[in-house]
């Protein structure tokens, strides 16, 4: 269960490094090209976006990869969740609901995180 929980704590860290990096540093008007949402809200919101996915990204790793505070871990995971609700609430809102499987599959890999973190392997 162990290295489950790392694999799945790896890859949504790369996943949430990728894409909170590209909204908090690239240009607007270019991420609007792929994300068309992004020039519809505030850029402060895109920004901040961007930077509350890469902390959740760092931590779900770091927390427990240097044994500080390794229960940041699962208050990252529910951070995230939060996120995923957020921003499933938002595409539902905007009659884009194509988006929102995706928003469900990261959801429901964070509880597993959570839930795993929390109960099964208590850091």
């Amino acid at each position: 269960m162990n290295i489950a929980l790392w694999v799945i704590q790896g890859l949504l860290a790369i996943a949430y490094l990728a894409a909170g990096g590209m909204k908090a540093t690239r240009p607007i008007e270019s991420l609007g090209k792929s994300l068309d949402w992004v020039l519809k809200v505030p850029s402060g919101l895109v920004r901040f976006i961007g930077i509350v996915e890469i902390l959740g990204a760092l931590g779900l790793v770091l927390p427990m990869l240097t044994g500080i505070a390794p229960g940041l871990t699962v208050a990252a995971a529910v951070g995230l969740v939060l996120v995923q609700i957020c921003a499933a609430i938002f595409h539902l809102t905007r009659n884009e609901a194509s988006r929102v499987p995706i928003n469900v599959v990261f959801l429901v890999l964070a509880l597993f995180v959570a839930y795993g973190r929390l109960v099964l392997l208590p850091a």
